[in-house]
């Protein structure tokens, strides 16, 4: 059984975990290492996230809170452009590329592994990111929605792969382009 989810130990350990996966990503994630990493001990993780996947799903959705946070912030501009721009430039920044690559090896392992700690990581990511596109232009066809987001999701791959934020900054730009 898992500790009370506000206690503050829990909490503590869950942003020292946040970090460590940030740095490190999930894919290895080992209680003993990171237990040490963070200050605490695998008993202590067990106890506090009842096993290695429910520390998992609580991570997830620490990292699908800071998704939230960022579409929240992005506002309701005017149509799906605008809202596609702002999301890239937030993007393309290097200090969110850690949360960039912990957000890409979730989706692609809810893919694989889609029961478990994993379950629904990339559907919900994409209902959610869908749902901002359709506050940002109302009545918009969901295909043109769609569409933006699958051209922002390949963006931020090959930005991830390459590190080249000019080039793929100006292939979302040429694409944003054609939706006006």
């Amino acid at each position: 059984m898992t500790q009370d989810s506000a206690s503050p130990r829990r909490t503590e350990l869950r942003e020292a975990a946040y970090r460590y996966v940030l740095e490190h990503g999930l894919a290895d994630l080992s209680l003993r290492p990171l237990a040490a990493a963070i200050g605490s001990s695998p008993r202590v993780l067990l106890f506090l996230f009842g096993s290695k996947d429910g520390l998992i799903r609580d991570l997830l959705a620490r990292a699908r809170a800071d998704e939230l946070a960022l579409l929240d912030r992005l506002g309701e501009p005017a149509g799906l452009a605008a809202a596609a721009a702002r999301l890239w430039d937030w993007a393309a920044a290097p200090e969110h590329r850690p949360l960039l690559r912990l957000w890409v090896e979730a989706y692609g392992r809810s893919l694989v592994e889609p029961d478990g700690a994993w379950a629904g990581f990339a559907k919900a990511t994409v209902d959610d990111w869908l749902a901002v596109l359709a506050a940002c232009e109302p009545g918009a066809d969901p295909a043109r929605r769609t569409l933006v987001l699958a051209v922002l999701r390949g963006a931020i791959l090959d930005l991830l792969a390459t590190d080249d934020a000019e080039r793929t900054g100006a292939a979302l730009r040429l694409h944003l382009a054609l939706l006006d």
